[in-house]
């Protein structure tokens, strides 16, 4: 990955988790203004390796995202840069897509197809305990049919982006959060348009 490349990543990925530059710099024991130096200077030309490792972990990206070397047999997932609210929801005027590597293996155990998949942040609090805000998401978008069994899925309502757990009852589908201080509702199925079923997720332990 030339510098450039590196730059963007990480200021996207930054963005993406809400965090200055200058609290990632700090975490890597440097000063205020190491990493905002890095992004619009490009001094230094490359991050070191050990800094670019605990970046990458603590952002929740592969090392390969942020300029490190690529696992072989690794396979490339959309990564939707957009957040799905986990509440009302959240209006997404476009959705840039880059790419996350995961291990062909985990797709095979969720029944998954890489064509297929997607993963999405969570912004919001409606479904914690099960999923809190900042978490990245697997979307299974083969699987868009919601059953009288409830399941976490996103899905576009309203021009908004919003992960919920559903069940179809009867023509209607039940909207639920997991977090008790938020309610559920019951609306008609055509009043949605799903993206996919969340099949998997994971988060940075800080």
């Amino acid at each position: 990955m030339e510098s450039g490349e590196q730059r963007q990543a990480l200021a996207a990925a930054a963005e993406r988790r809400g965090e200055s530059l200058a609290a990632l710099s700090r975490l890597i024991g440097r000063n205020a203004a190491y990493l905002q130096q890095f992004v619009t200077r490009g001094s230094p030309r490359l991050l070191a390796e050990a800094d670019r490792r605990r970046l990458a972990r603590y952002l929740g990206v592969s090392d390969a995202a942020l300029g490190g070397p690529v696992a072989e047999g690794l396979v490339a997932v959309a990564r939707v840069d957009a957040g799905a609210a986990a509440g009302r929801g959240r209006v997404v005027d476009s959705e840039r897509r880059s790419a996350l590597l995961l291990d062909p293996a985990l797709l095979r155990r969720l029944g998954v197809r890489p064509d297929s998949a997607s993963t999405i942040r969570v912004e919001g609090a409606s479904m914690e305990p099960t999923l809190c805000d900042g978490d990245e998401i697997l979307v299974d978008g083969a699987r868009r049919t919601p059953g009288p069994r409830p399941a976490i899925y996103v899905f576009r309502r309203d021009a908004m982006l919003a992960v919920k757990r559903l069940r179809t009852l009867g023509s209607e589908i039940e909207l639920a959060s997991d977090n008790p201080d938020y309610g559920c509702e019951v609306i008609s199925g055509h009043a949605i348009q799903i993206v996919g079923r969340v099949v998997w997720m994971h988060r940075a332990l800080v």
